[in-house]
Formats: C-alpha cells, structure tokens, sequence
C-alpha cells in the first residue's frame, strides 16, 4: 500500500467519522463542529486529488460561508448549550429512508456514467479563463453551478435567521 493510498483512508475515514458525529450528536454547537470538519475532509479530499481550485472553493464557501452562519446562528440563540430533543422514531425511519434513496440515486447515476476520458485540451488556470468559465453559458460554462451555489448560500443564510429567531413567550 502506497503513502498516498494511506493519506486517501486517512481522510476519507476522517470524513466519513465527523459526518456521522454531525448527524448523531445532540449538541448543536458539537454538529456544527463535526460538520466543519467533514468538509475541511472533503476539501482535503480534494486537494489530494490535485483539484485545487475546487478545494480552495470548497474552503471559502462552505468551510468559511455556510458553517461559520450557521455557528453565528447557534450562538445568537440562547440554546447553544443545550441538547437538541430526542427524534421520534418515525422521522428517524424517514431520514433513514431519504439517505438510502439518496445513495441510491447517487450510485445509478456512477453506474450509468461511462466515465469515458475526454481527448479536450485542458485551459491554463488563470484567473481570467476560470472567470470565463464560471459564468459561460455555452459548452463547457458553468453559469448554472454558479447560480446553484448562490441559491445554496441564500437558503443558508434564511436557515440561520430561522435558527437565531427567538421565539416570543406566550403571555396569558
């Protein structure tokens, strides 16, 4: 076994690890944590994989954009320290459900993808041209993505709002 076969195992286990303590723990403010962690995994992943631009998106976007609202949004709560309530066992059986499906949808589109090597000649990374790819609308552009990501940011930040919203007592 090569060193970086090794280092691949190391993160992925350490991924895979801090994304079950995410969706296990009953702390909060510990899930945020653990996700943090999963997905400086996963921008290790994929620096390991030479895909530097990806990861350094990765990094800025959900390491620095997402998580960092979401530990904001804990800590304007006043519930940071306490334990999350226990899930009843039907949604607990529905969240179980909604992963498997997931995986599963996610492992027919592997199966079904040739992942034949394409003879295109790869672009210098310069700013302009990953610029000029970011938001091309024709072949080869990924202006969708980019507005994807922008949706994802924006539902982000309402989820945090919705977090950090402090419930009014009902006064009878």
């Amino acid at each position: 076994m090569s060193g970086s076969t090794i280092i691949f195992f190391m993160l992925a286990a350490f991924t895979l690890i801090s994304a079950v303590m995410a969706v296990s723990t009953r702390h909060i403010f510990r899930a945020a944590i653990f996700l943090l962690f999963t997905l400086i995994g996963v921008a290790g992943l994929y620096f390991w994989m030479q895909y530097d631009f990806i990861a350094a998106v990765q990094i800025i976007v959900y390491v620095g954009g997402i998580t960092v609202l979401i530990i904001f949004s804990i800590f304007l709560t006043q519930q940071a320290g306490e334990l999350l309530p226990k899930q009843k066992m039907g949604r607990q059986i529905f969240s179980a459900l909604a992963a498997f499906c997931g995986f599963a949808l996610i492992m027919l589109q592997v199966y079904q993808h040739s992942f034949n090597q394409t003879t295109a000649t790869a672009i210098e990374p310069t700013v302009a041209n990953i610029g000029n790819r970011m938001l091309g609308v024709n072949e080869g552009g990924y202006a969708l993505p980019f507005e994807v990501v922008s949706i994802l940011l924006l539902a982000a930040l309402i989820g945090c709002i919705v977090i950090a919203m402090r419930s009014k007592p009902v006064t009878s």
